[in-house]
């Protein structure tokens, strides 16, 4: 070998050991394949025979970039086996997407999937929530059109005294029976069922057909949903929606705590309740479903926030709103001030400041409310304000569920940079003592939420700070 020769090869080995020096110091992306360029071959080639010796040393670099490329993308095809790179998931960085459909939900969750964010169970849970929102789209849109079977009341009270809207049961029906044909979850909880139950049971209480050992598994995920959030109003045509949130079921069920008065329970109804009563802040995912002007599907699994809608044209989820995220501050406060003057004195204060034009921002705020938690939601987090459902002298302690509505609103709202409080104490924080737990809810941009907690925490009242130490007790 050639002194010349010899130089070229030191170059060559340097400049891929730099480049991959660099690369490690500055963790390069693997979620893009690195392949080597074909045009890039050819150049080396091409310049070879007529660099002669002045040019051998860019030859040289040039071909430590061939190898590097062809080194990184064998890296990636090891690492893409075994530990993978976690990134959030870029709608831009998709490539083979179709121009006529976009990114779909099932797309979202492949994606989801390959990057590490999603397994096989979460999936198939996800697309049956996807199937069933379909099918209650349907039906929210079909009911002025079949009033005898879908509008009026059931005839029923829940476990809550409310009376259940026809609506209320059939999306009950729907939204369950979705969940379970999955067979990948261990517990279901409903709003509008007494207690939970076991994930993988038909209505009627019969065993799954066993389609193969895999589909016959005991599901590892938890979920609870409101079927159909603001069934008040879905006579009237207002906007309503679903909301769920899904848990991991805990491997040590003593960590979660039964009251005494439960104790009559079967091992199966004890292991549904321990799998349900976590708190917010153990969700894996949580999203909710807007069905209005268009079919909204907004849900987060950790790592964002993203916005779905409904193409009626083709019956499926595709991505409109790749990152959503909260502004800072709004001007929008929403909730039913009708009840103002049986608020706790903080809340009461605070509204009165921003209404008037006396709160931080010296600017008057609007009033704009529903009356459906989804649709209040839904415009809070993309223009920004407040939303608010506090305690009151009726409902100590407000009227939202905890497990149904508070966390996973909460962990979508602070997913996308926004805060969720009670008062005191952060939503997700609070250990759910029974599944039809009510708290208050506070949450929305995050320098509203700071500014009305600074309300409560100059109150110098003890009760109401017993009482959001108390929802910390889960017992």
């Amino acid at each position: 070998m050639t002194q010349r020769t010899a130089s070229a090869a030191l170059l060559l080995v340097a400049g891929v050991m730099l480049t991959m020096a660099w690369s490690d110091t500055f963790a390069l992306p693997r979620a893009l394949p690195l392949r080597t360029d074909p045009a890039l071959h050819r150049q080396v080639a091409e310049a070879a025979p007529a660099a002669g010796q002045r040019s051998f040393g860019a030859v040289a670099v040039l071909s430590s970039a061939a190898a590097l490329a062809a080194l990184a993308s064998v890296s990636r095809g090891r690492s893409s086996r075994g530990n993978r790179v976690q990134a959030r998931v870029a709608i831009d960085e998709m490539t083979g997407v179709c121009e006529q459909t976009g990114v779909t939900l099932n797309r979202y969750m492949i994606e989801l999937r390959k990057r590490g964010f999603a397994d096989d169970d979460l999936t198939s849970i996800l697309n049956a929530i996807g199937e069933a929102s379909k099918t209650i789209a349907k039906l929210v849109r079909n009911a002025p059109l079949m009033q005898a079977d879908l509008l009026g009341l059931e005839g029923e009270v829940n476990v809550q005294g409310e009376d259940q809207k026809k609506l209320d049961v059939i999306t009950n029906d729907v939204f369950k029976a979705a969940l379970q044909y999955t067979g990948r979850l261990g517990t279901l909880a409903s709003e509008e069922e007494d207690a939970p139950v076991v994930g993988t049971a038909q209505p009627d209480g019969g065993p799954l057909p066993v389609l193969n050992e895999t589909f016959a598994e005991t599901g590892k995920y938890v979920c609870v949903f409101d079927p159909l959030d603001g069934s008040s109003n879905v006579d009237a045509g207002i906007p309503v929606g679903t909301i769920f949130g899904i848990f991991k079921e805990p491997e040590d069920t003593t960590e979660c705590l039964v009251a005494a008065d439960m104790t009559h329970l079967t091992p199966e109804e004890v292991q549904c309740l321990t799998g349900t009563l976590q708190p917010g802040k153990a969700l894996v995912a949580s999203g909710y479903v807007l069905y209005s002007s268009s079919v909204e599907f907004v849900l987060t699994f950790g790592k964002g926030v993203v916005g779905l809608t409904l193409d009626n044209s083709i019956g499926e989820f595709i991505v409109t709103r790749p990152s959503i995220k909260i502004p800072a501050r709004g001007k929008i406060y929403s909730c039913n001030e009708a009840n103002i003057g049986d608020w706790d004195a903080p809340m009461r204060d605070y509204i009165t400041a921003i209404q008037t034009g006396q709160g931080e921002t010296k600017t008057n705020y609007s009033l704009r409310y529903i009356g459906s938690m989804v649709g209040d939601i839904h415009r809070t987090l993309l223009y920004g304000g407040i939303f608010a459902y506090p305690s009151d002298t009726k409902n100590k302690d407000g009227k939202l569920r905890l497990l149904y509505e508070g966390a996973p609103m909460s962990f979508i709202m602070e997913q996308a940079g926004g805060k969720a409080i009670t008062g005191f104490s952060r939503v997700l924080d609070i250990p759910p003592a029974k599944v039809h737990q009510r708290v208050p809810v506070i949450l929305g941009s995050p320098e509203d939420v700071d500014e009305c907690q600074k309300f409560y925490e100059a109150s110098d009242d003890p009760a109401l700070r017993a009482a959001c130490e108390k929802r910390m007790t889960p017992v």
